[in-house]
């Protein structure tokens, strides 16, 4: 059975029907109106504005287009990149030669930028209906590239991102990072701003601890139970060689408990 973009858009909350798909080629000119097109090494904000500037004169595109916008860019043949997903949040310019549309990125389908490839199956539409671009087939999902460790002065994770570096492929060199130390880390509950300060020492270090946070939300902490994981930010207060002695790590485990207040203001109960 051939997987088709629909079930991909549907997981994504998208309904076919209330969208457009476009897939843009490389081209000099925007529809001759003299606009620079998109070539293989435009940026990001260059693919945006070309988006956002749409044909006055041509019928293909609807009077009144729908919020959401599937962007793909042709990649040779009868294959289409997806690109983003751009909310339409209304024309903002017509002079009868070109309409403007005030277009702002979406973080649907992000992490299938540049991997997801279907199969177009109207080589001469550059605009289609939601509902016609549903049954075109996928061809490739390609893996994720890699994405680089921040360092760990730099982390800050939600508990989405915190399962996420602990699940995809593309953080494996996180995995391998937080693998190597032991350390103190701070987990902050955003509803109400209270903290807790926990510490991974011994046979345990900091990806090890943090996995058991990603799969339950609580990591067995006592003081987590019944709180919503969703609301936690995580992050590294300190970390520690596998060789230091485990005093040593307590000792700063309790600095921090006194520095922050969390044992008489925040989660923390001993």
């Amino acid at each position: 059975m051939t997987l088709t973009l629909e079930p991909i858009l549907l997981s994504a909350g998208i309904n076919p029907a209330e969208v457009q798909v476009i897939r843009h080629a490389h081209v000099r000119e925007h529809e001759g109106s003299g606009l620079l097109g998109i070539h293989a090494d435009s940026s990001d904000e260059e693919i945006l504005r070309y988006t956002s500037q749409q044909s006055a004169k041509t019928r293909v595109f609807p009077v009144d287009p729908p919020s959401i916008w599937i962007v793909f860019v042709r990649e040779g043949g009868d294959r289409a990149r997806f690109w983003s997903i751009v909310e339409n949040r209304g024309e903002i310019a017509n002079d009868g030669v070109l309409r403007k549309f005030d277009l702002v990125v979406s973080a649907r389908m992000a992490d299938l930028k540049n991997r997801l490839v279907i199969g177009w199956r109207s080589p001469r539409a550059w605009r289609l209906n939601g509902l016609t671009a549903a049954t075109y087939p996928v061809k490739e999902i390609a893996d994720a590239r890699p994405v680089a460790f921040p360092g760990f002065d730099q982390l800050v994770l939600d508990h989405s991102q915190l399962q996420a570096v602990m699940r995809e492929h593309r953080y494996a060199s996180w995995r391998t990072a937080l693998s190597s130390v032991m350390g103190v880390y701070l987990i902050t509950d955003t509803s109400d701003g209270r903290q807790y300060i926990g510490k991974a020492d011994g046979a345990e270090n900091i990806c090890q601890r943090w996995k058991a946070y990603a799969t339950n939300g609580h990591g067995g902490n006592v003081e987590l139970r019944g709180l919503e994981p969703t609301n936690f930010r995580f992050s590294l207060l300190r970390v520690f060689d596998p060789t230091t002695p485990l005093r040593e790590i307590d000792t700063a485990e309790s600095h921090f408990k006194l520095a922050l207040g969390t044992r008489k203001h925040g989660l923390n109960r001993n």
